[in-house]
């Protein structure tokens, strides 16, 4: 059937025959995109305009006007439709209601959602300049029944008043536009992007034809249509998946979306969104930065024109760098410069702006990717001394990364960056993007520059440690070929080369070290010495460590880590140095332990206590001045009288009291002299989720409880996590339970990869009570909805667990998890 076809059997068959139509439209899996949406436009055209004539009668001087997205002819299936009746006033009040009555029910009737209004020319422009919202919705004024005249006066009208307005209105549509993105996020990092509100999403692109309506800056043109018409696309078909009005593409829906769309998975449609939202992003950045400029040469010329004697004034340029000036607060090329006779200057333009904190003009960079030469290979080492420089600016290196990329110039420079780029990370830990991630790492790592001895390499690596994550595998061992690769091809020699190469592959060792292993075991700093080499990799992977954790997000760097990772290097150090760690011997119990453990075994039952943990506060400087110390967390001592089920019943315990775990320790202790048994020592580390820690004699009360049987923890869980109303999301990956051969010559390491919940180490430790193993210690670490954990594990007799039997506990703990 064709849309005449389509039309006429609306016409003549009224609201059902629409509805039917507009089905039947929509259900065409032939015609989607732009073809769509003008047909769906059209389609509602006709049926309004018939509801209008019908009801018009003989009235004169009245018109039905689309506004917004509906006047601009964009109909996505679930659309509201803007609707404005427009009279001149000369007709009778109640024959304008009874006509708009006539209109507005048949809208309703369908469950269609409609914002509408009846309004005189004057009205109209009365409202638009006292709601910047509404002004912009009638700049896209279309008429579609009645009074042509009537709706051409308006839309002039309020074309012209928009103009004469500019000065006053842009300002005040930036500072919307710039609460929105407060307020919503920018669309080309969200996990869950809202394609109309968020910054760079449907709202940025309607702004931007405003400001090109009003005469005063227009956007860069080039990409910004296609990126629209995308993120249209996929609102499109995240209407026709979950048929309902919605611009947020929530995680369940993304396959379905993506299939929709014809398009590989999720990942791919969340690539192409990031894409489209970075065009509209950086094409607004332009824009206000053009619209800023202009308001303020229009404030300055009457007083220069007056000191010129009416001259035309002439802009400063200031010399940056060679080939490159500043002028009126922008990066612009020398007028000599020659792109085609000089391959650096993109990347000598670049710090340059970076350096100064000032913007690359837009066409600067285009003159640049239309006519540079590609750098020889391996670079020069002026190309090499400007990327570090670049890298090395701090914050104001990703506005002028940024304005690099859009213009292709940065996978010009690194080709292996294509595969990075708009690569989306489905992990709450993450707050980027892969490729902004990295320039965020490097602006993180230029903060460290004065700690370390290579900063080049150090800024370098921070920029590749990820590169790996475009390819499949682990993305530590892709990166590592990659890194020698690029490292290589930018210009530094073969030693310098291995250096890059062993950071990018082990960007992780310190954290996962730290966090998830026994650092007095002699093999777990062993085997870090030797895969790091030297005091100057050391030194290097050390700061590459903080800056990665501190740009991925807050969830990711903490003073506990921070101090885990710190301890970790001075022991490394002191190996690399030459020391050799010995064999750990039990320490022998503080006062303290001494008094709980007599406590606990003459009472019967559990005793405990907390400390507080904090860290040292750093030595003041000039710049920042010494402070508080920062807590770590909190130090829990618990002895109890040797018996099963400890560490499950503490485990649970805490987590009823909202006690986040990060590291625990047991042993037993034998008691002084005189007195005969065994207690099991606790010596952990938690932290409150939130709120105030509970009073040491609640949980003892419940830990005595747990000990007896008498508290249900589980059920307690149970009910707990039933409280609260599941949010519908991704179907986390099951569990998976792994033996770390080699990681320890005093016990067997048992790795536990799970998502995170209450409870997850309460049945753990009742797993692994059931195995008939003992816990010596247990090292938790999570980030975001993951939890790694490790847990050194013996026979009875305190040895290490034969590799038959480790597997088959590993393997009962995985089964007990997945249940």
């Amino acid at each position: 059937m064709t849309s005449t076809d389509v039309r006429t059997e609306a016409e003549d068959s009224g609201p059902s025959g629409y509805a039917a139509a507009r089905l039947r439209l929509l259900q065409e899996g032939a015609r989607s995109g732009p073809p769509r949406r003008a047909a769906l436009a059209e389609l509602t055209d006709d049926w309004l305009s018939g509801l209008f004539d019908a009801g018009a009668d003989k009235l004169r001087g009245i018109s039905l006007v689309a506004v917004g997205g509906y006047g601009r002819g964009e109909l996505s299936p679930r659309s509201d439709l803007d609707l404005l009746l427009l009279h001149d006033g000369s007709a009778d009040s109640g024959a304008v209601a009874s006509l708009a009555d006539r209109i507005w029910y048949p809208v309703w009737d369908l469950g269609l959602d409609l914002d509408h209004s009846v309004r005189t020319p004057a009205e109209a422009r009365k409202v638009a300049g006292e709601d910047l919202k509404v002004q912009l919705g009638l700049l896209d004024a279309r008429h579609l029944a009645g009074d042509l005249g009537l709706t051409a006066g308006l839309r002039t009208a309020v074309l012209a008043d928009w103009r004469n307005q500019a000065p006053k209105r842009l300002p005040e549509l930036q500072e919307l536009c710039a609460e929105r993105a407060e307020r919503q996020g920018e669309l080309q990092f969200l996990l869950e992007p809202d394609l109309k509100e968020a910054r760079g999403g449907l709202r940025d692109a309607t702004a931007l034809r405003a400001v090109a309506a009003s005469w005063l800056a227009d956007a860069p043109r080039e990409g910004l249509a296609d990126a629209r018409r995308r993120l249209l696309d996929v609102r499109d078909a995240l209407h026709l998946a979950t048929g309902r009005a919605t611009d947020r593409l929530s995680l369940q829906e993304q396959d379905q979306v993506a299939a929709e769309l014809g398009l590989l998975d999720a990942d791919t449609l969340l690539r192409q969104v990031y894409e489209a939202a970075r065009v509209v992003s950086y094409a607004s950045d332009v824009t206000w930065r053009e619209v800023g400029r202009v308001l303020r040469s229009r404030a300055v010329r009457p007083r220069l024109r007056a000191m010129l004697g009416g001259g035309k004034p002439t802009a400063e340029r200031s010399p940056l760098a060679e080939g490159v000036v500043e002028q009126d607060g922008e990066v612009v090329l020398a007028r000599a410069a020659r792109p085609d006779r000089d391959p650096v200057l993109p990347l000598r333009a670049a710090a340059a702006a970076a350096q100064a904190g000032l913007p690359l003009s837009l066409h600067a960079v285009r003159r640049m990717a239309a006519g540079v030469r590609p750098l020889p290979t391996p670079w020069p080492a002026e190309a090499r001394q400007q990327l570090v420089t670049l890298l090395g600016s701090g914050p104001s290196t990703i506005e002028v990364w940024e304005a690099l990329e859009a213009e292709g110039l940065i996978t010009r420079l690194l080709p292996d960056w294509e595969r990075v780029r708009c690569r989306p990370q489905r992990n709450a830990v993450h707050i980027w993007t892969v490729d902004r991630h990295l320039i965020e790492t490097a602006v993180r790592a230029a903060e460290f520059t004065r700690r370390v001895h290579r900063p080049d390499l150090l800024l370098v690596s921070a920029l590749l440690h990820d590169i790996g994550k475009g390819w499949p595998g682990d993305h530590s061992v892709a990166g590592e070929i990659i890194a020698r690769d690029v490292a290589a091809r930018i210009g530094f020699d073969r030693s310098d080369v291995a250096v890059l190469a062993t950071l990018v592959r082990h960007h992780l060792l310190l954290v996962e070290t730290a966090t998830r292993r026994d650092l007095e075991d002699p093999a777990t700093v062993r085997s870090v010495a030797e895969a790091v080499g030297s005091q100057g990799t050391l030194e290097l992977l050390h700061a590459l460590t903080e800056a990665d954790a501190l740009a991925t997000g807050p969830a990711a760097w903490s003073s506990w880590r921070a101090s885990l990772v710190a301890d970790l290097v001075k022991r490394v150090s002191a190996v690399l140095a030459g020391d050799t760690p010995e064999e750990p011997e039990a320490a022998a119990p503080t006062a303290e332990q001494e008094r709980l453990a007599i406590e606990a075994f003459r009472t019967g039952g559990p005793v405990l206590a907390l400390r507080a943990q904090t860290e040292p506060p750093a030595e003041p400087s000039a710049e920042e001045p010494s402070g508080d110390p920062e807590p770590l967390g909190v130090e829990l001592l618990i002895a109890v009288p040797d018996q099963k089920g400890v560490l499950p019943a503490v485990a649970g315990v805490l987590a009823m009291h909202r006690l986040t775990v990060r590291t625990a320790e047991l042993r037993a202790l034998d008691l002084p002299d005189g007195v005969s048994g065994s207690v099991l020592l606790l010596d952990w580390r938690v932290a409150a989720e939130y709120g105030s820690l509970p009073q040491a004699a609640r949980l003892r009360a419940d830990l005595v409880r747990a000990l007896d049987g008498s508290l249900d923890i589980a059920g307690r869980l149970a009910e707990r996590d039933a409280a609260y109303p599941r949010r519908r999301g991704i179907v986390a990956p099951p569990a998976r339970v792994t033996v770390a051969a080699a990681a320890s010559r005093l016990a067997t390491v048992i790795e536990v990869r799970a998502h995170d919940a209450p409870g997850l180490l309460h049945r753990i430790g009742r797993a692994l009570e059931q195995a008939q193993v003992r816990v010596r210690s247990a090292h938790v670490s999570t980030l975001g909805a993951n939890a790694v954990d490790a847990f050194y594990v013996t026979g009875p007799e305190g040895a290490p667990l034969p590799g038959e039997q480790a597997a088959s506990v590993a393997r009962a703990l995985e089964d007990t998890l997945r249940e």
